[in-house]
This record gives structure tokens, sequence and C-alpha cells, in this order.
């Protein structure tokens, strides 16, 4: 005679466990918050040594090939391959994860961040120029502005790539939600696994949304150029109706 199935779903190793949330809640909340710590931090990195690269490359054409180059060959290295390089370095730490992902945020970063300062109409800064404004001026009031939203879709791109990354850190014991993913596997712990690979799709996602309304505030001529885009739409319509109606 075989034994009933336990009623625990703890016991039982389902994927899908409410005992597992209510028991682990304190090990969840510490993994999200090293994760987003982990997240924010790297990127932010990221952005402080992007913006100069971009801006250096904008300035000397000549550096747009090394700059992209150096950053696209950082990219295509494997995140152990990295963590092992930097070892030396930085040791078993928070800051190895947190250079490595910055690293790897560069080539997102600073081609988008070229690419919209390449994009900003030459009429803007001819304007910008027979106002009298300085280069400084320009760049600040002018071309950054007008480059948030390519640099955004960057950034964007970026934070949702980092909150993937960070789970590698967990080989060093600090990757956030992977260290509760490897421990998992590892055990084959099918409510821990789950649980944390979806938690880190979320903050992909809010990260990704946060970003998408600060790219709307900092952009409100967009919004308004799509309101007075679908003003004149409704109206060119209307006439059309009117023109129609006078025909019949």
């Amino acid at each position: 005679m075989t034994a009933p199935p336990p009623d625990d779903c703890l016991a039982r190793n389902d994927w899908i466990c409410g005992d597992y949330l209510s028991t682990r809640r304190q090990i969840l909340l510490d993994a999200v918050g090293q994760h987003i710590q982990l997240t924010v931090i790297s990127v932010v990195l990221g952005l402080v040594i992007a913006v100069p690269l971009a801006l250096l490359a904008r300035r000397r054409r000549w550096t747009v090939g090394p700059v992209l180059g150096i950053t696209t060959v950082l990219y295509t290295i494997p995140s152990l391959a990295m963590f092992s390089l930097l070892l030396p370095v930085y040791g078993l730490s928070a800051t190895l994860v947190v250079v490595g992902l910055a690293l790897y945020s560069l080539t997102l970063l600073v081609r988008n961040i070229l690419a919209g300062l390449d994009g900003v109409p030459a009429e803007a800064k001819e304007a910008a120029r027979g106002m009298g404004y300085g280069p400084m001026r320009q760049l600040l009031t002018i071309e950054l502005p007008l480059a948030v939203p390519a640099a955004m879709a960057g950034l964007r791109i970026a934070t949702v790539s980092a909150v993937a990354l960070t789970t590698v850190g967990a080989i060093v014991g600090y990757g956030g939600l992977g260290n509760l993913i490897y421990a998992g596997m590892n055990s084959f712990f099918k409510a821990q696994v789950l649980t944390a690979s979806v938690l880190c799709v979320i903050i992909a996602v809010v990260f990704d949304l946060l970003l998408l309304g600060a790219e709307r505030l900092l952009t409100p001529w967009r919004r308004a150029g799509r309101r007075t885009r679908g003003r004149t739409r409704a109206g060119a319509g209307a006439k059309r109706l009117v023109t129609a109606g006078r025909r019949t």
C-alpha cells in the first residue's frame, strides 16, 4: 500500500507554491533588494562612462571607430570570462559584478547617445548659433534634450539586459535573485527557481515602464507633436466628409 501524497506543496516540490512565498518572504525581499541595487548602480556607472565617450566621439569623429569597436568587443566577452578577468582587481565582491555589468552596458549606451546627438536637426543647431549660444550652452539646452529619445531607448535596453545579467553574479555570491535561482537549480527546488525567475521578469518590466515614463516627462514636445498631428488628421478627415456630403 502506497502512502498518500503530502498535503504541503513544499513537500511535494511543486512549481507553484504559496507556502514558499510566506515562509521565505524575507529571503526574497533581501534578494530583490540586492538585485535592484546591483542593477541601478551598474547602469548609472555605465551611463557616467558612456556620456563622455559619446561626446568625445561626437566632437572627434576619428574616435568613433575605436570607441564603438572597444565597447562592442567588451559586450561580446562571455560573462564568466569577464568576471574572471576582473577578479584579480576587485576580488569576490559586489564591485566585481557592478563593474562587469557597467562594461556590458557601454555599447548600448554609447551607440544610442551618439545616434541621438547625430540626429539633432541642423536647423536647430543653426538657430541656436544664430541666437548667440556657445558650444556648451548649445549642447546642454539643444542637443542633449533632442537626443533624449534615442538615449533613453538605449538606456531601457541596457537596464533590462542588466537585470538579466545580474543573475550571473551568483557565481561570485552577488547575484541577487540569481543566488536563489542557482541554489534552487542545484537542489531541484522548483518553487524557488520559478519564483525568483518570475521576480526577475517583474523587475525588468517595472524598470522599463519607469524609464518609459521618464522619457515622456523629459520630452513633452513629442506629446504635443502627436496631439497636433492627431488634430491635423482629424481636421483633414472632417473636411473630406464634408466634401463628400456636398457632392451627394
